[in-house]
């Protein structure tokens, strides 16, 4: 995709699993570009899609009344009530006014509006602006959910709120849901694949375990308190310390993990030291998403 001589994304070879599934990148990576292009908003300059089967370079009204999207910036219309609002959206993806206005009134209801569905949209505050773009998303039935930035401006409390209803909506109505958002813990709460983008380009895709999975499998030890005694016997057993937090002692080990784990509980034994939890250790995505674009 092209904008005049600049090329937003290229060479760009992708298919989107089930489920729901993280979109991240810095700034100008492509990320919007791309759910604009699903969309069928922006024609690829070459090469070419499908999206629930349709094409993306000539079907594009056809795929937007199976997709829902929440786009980042507010689109209420000022004047309108939510009601309104919502089953004027339905009625632009093809619903019948009457069943517009029926699915206006349950997706108002589910997004945690119902008490407010008669208020014009320009009064909202930040939060209620965000469910009421979440439901207009959902209220023509879409199979697949294009949410971009849907914790945008919001709260502590309203963002939790919001989290909870994007893994209610992947995990419980059996929608496939697409999430681009710049804030890898809210990925990371209701997300099971990612893919990240920079520089237009494609850099990993696959489950948030394995991008999170660490070679050589290292051990996680936590103690009950610090202990040299226990590093200098862990040491001697053949155990290479990677890193300490506290009493979490990150530990690296030659044989398998089972063998390791003895080694640990050996050096434990050896110093008298109480072990209080052994897990695999694991890098954060923060710490993943960086090493993928070389931050």
């Amino acid at each position: 995709m092209k904008y005049g001589q600049f090329t937003a994304v290229d060479n760009f070879d992708l298919t989107l699993p089930e489920g729901c599934v993280g979109l991240l990148g810095p700034n100008g990576a492509g990320k919007t570009t791309f759910l604009k292009t699903l969309l069928g908003f922006i024609t690829p300059a070459a090469g070419g899609g499908t999206v629930l089967g349709m094409d993306i370079a000539t079907q594009g009204a056809a795929i937007r009344q199976q997709i829902g999207y929440m786009p980042e910036q507010d689109c209420h219309i000022p004047g309108n009530t939510a009601v309104q609002f919502v089953s004027y959206a339905g009625e632009l993806a093809g619903l019948p006014h009457n069943r517009a206005l029926q699915r206006a009134h349950e997706v108002l209801e589910y997004c945690g509006l119902g008490e407010a569905r008669y208020r014009n949209v320009e009064t909202y505050s930040t939060g209620m602006k965000q469910r009421i773009k979440l439901a207009q998303a959902l209220v023509h039935g879409p199979k697949l959910l294009l949410l971009d930035e849907p914790t945008n401006g919001l709260d502590p409390r309203g963002r939790e709120e919001m989290l909870s209803l994007v893994r209610d909506i992947s995990t419980k109505k059996g929608l496939s849901v697409l999430v681009c958002s710049h804030l890898l813990p809210d990925i990371e709460r209701t997300c099971e694949e990612v893919i990240v983008l920079l520089g237009g380009k494609l850099q990993a895709q696959g489950p948030i375990r394995d991008l999170k999975s660490m070679t050589g499998e290292p051990l996680d030890v936590e103690l009950r308190e610090t202990s040299g005694e226990f590093l200098m016997r862990a040491d001697q057993l053949g155990l290479r310390l990677l890193h300490t937090k506290g009493s979490v002692y990150r530990l690296q080990g030659e044989g398998t993990r089972l063998e390791n784990c003895r080694s640990v509980y050996e050096a434990a034994k050896r110093s008298q030291s109480q072990v209080r939890a052994v897990r695999l250790a694991e890098r954060s995505l923060e710490e993943a998403f960086l090493e993928v674009v070389g931050g």
